[in-house]
């Protein structure tokens, strides 16, 4: 079958990331790259593609049949709409937008036109966390009583030499958070109240350091969440899946799922629960399952090749993008005003 032609807004870190596994992938191969930096018409060259400095020239000159938007959150909008006006699929960074209301103005245009937007919350194509909502959805674990994650790392002080990183938006809630909570909504459902605290007392910039959360789920379930880019530790989704090989990888569970029959660790997927007996004084019991090794942003181009062929439904929609951000930007309302607070209606 023929490769989708794509072409990517914007060669920063992720885009070129994108420009990476596509080269050796079966589906698809990006055809341009628009970025109006030197350092990105270089990467073009270097790559054999075609670069534009605006990107609105490249869609029309270039006519991909599927876009991947890598550019400043800020811009989301104003490049989805102009996909979507010329009837080019777009899969969008997270996350998808930096405004719920302007997520739900580009997931209309894109319902009323009739171009699917998939939002890049890679993980949901992670193996690990398609096997752990299976166990979840199954009932295995039971009721789900409680979750926390970890999102501890620290970030080198040449990361913050580019100024966005940091002022408000640029920090570990936005930028890293937001997958973790976006990995909950998958796994457990729609959170309706959060409860949050941040800190910047370590680096002493505009934006957070660090912050602590609480969630309550549509379920009755509750979690929490920890996230902090200056703490020395290893317990981080990115450190401990092995997903990408530029991150040295730690052997540690990151992710915890607790239920009245089971309870489950990611991303080790151990089970523990109960064979004979049920209770405090009986001994619990752990199986480990192994899913097949797989690289979620591989797996998500091969979706993406599929929605663009009108062969599959985006596994992330914009309005589910949406609900992912509402409940991001609470944590920042909750901990401004000190009191819970509900995500955005969505």
């Amino acid at each position: 079958m023929r490769r989708k032609r794509l072409a990517v807004i914007g060669a920063g870190a992720i885009g070129r990331t994108h420009v990476d596994r596509a080269r050796l992938h079966p589906d698809v191969e990006v055809v341009a790259i628009a970025d109006p930096s030197p350092a990105a018409e270089q990467f073009a060259n270097d790559e054999r593609v075609e670069w534009f400095a605006d990107y609105a020239a490249m869609l029309d000159s270039a006519e991909p049949e599927g876009v991947i938007v890598a550019t400043p959150n800020a811009t989301h909008l104003d490049v989805g709409l102009a996909c979507v006006e010329r009837g080019i699929a777009a899969l969008i960074e997270k996350p998808v937008t930096d405004r719920v209301e302007d997520s739900l103005r580009l997931d209309r245009a894109a319902r009323d036109a009739g171009v699917p937007v998939l939002v890049g919350h890679h993980r949901r194509h992670n193996p690990i966390l398609r096997r752990a909502r299976e166990f979840v959805s199954s009932g295995r674990l039971g009721t789900a009583v409680a979750a926390n994650a970890f999102a501890t790392f620290y970030k080198p002080d040449a990361y913050f030499d580019v100024p966005w990183r940091r002022q408000a938006g640029g920090g570990p809630v936005l930028i890293n958070l937001i997958h973790d909570i976006d990995t909950m909504r998958f796994l457990l459902g729609e959170i309706v109240e959060v409860q949050a605290q941040t800190s910047k007392n370590v680096r002493g910039f505009e934006v957070e350091d660090t912050a602590a959360v609480l969630l309550r789920f549509e379920s009755g379930a509750l979690g929490t969440l920890l996230v902090s880019d200056t703490a020395v530790a290893p317990w981080d989704w990115d450190l401990a899946a092995g997903e990408a090989a530029h991150f040295p990888r730690q052997d540690e569970n990151t992710h915890f799922l607790m239920g009245t029959e089971a309870s489950l660790t990611l991303p080790r997927l151990d089970i523990w629960e109960y064979r004979s007996g049920k209770g405090w004084h009986d001994p619990l019991t752990v199986e480990r399952s192994t899913p097949q090794a797989s690289d979620p942003y591989h797996e998500q181009l091969r979706h993406f090749a599929a929605v663009i062929a009108r062969e599959e439904a985006p596994v992330c929609s914009a309005v589910d993008g949406a609900r992912t951000l509402a409940a991001t930007l609470a944590v920042h309302d909750s901990a401004a005003a000190r009191a819970p607070v509900a995500p955005a209606q969505v």
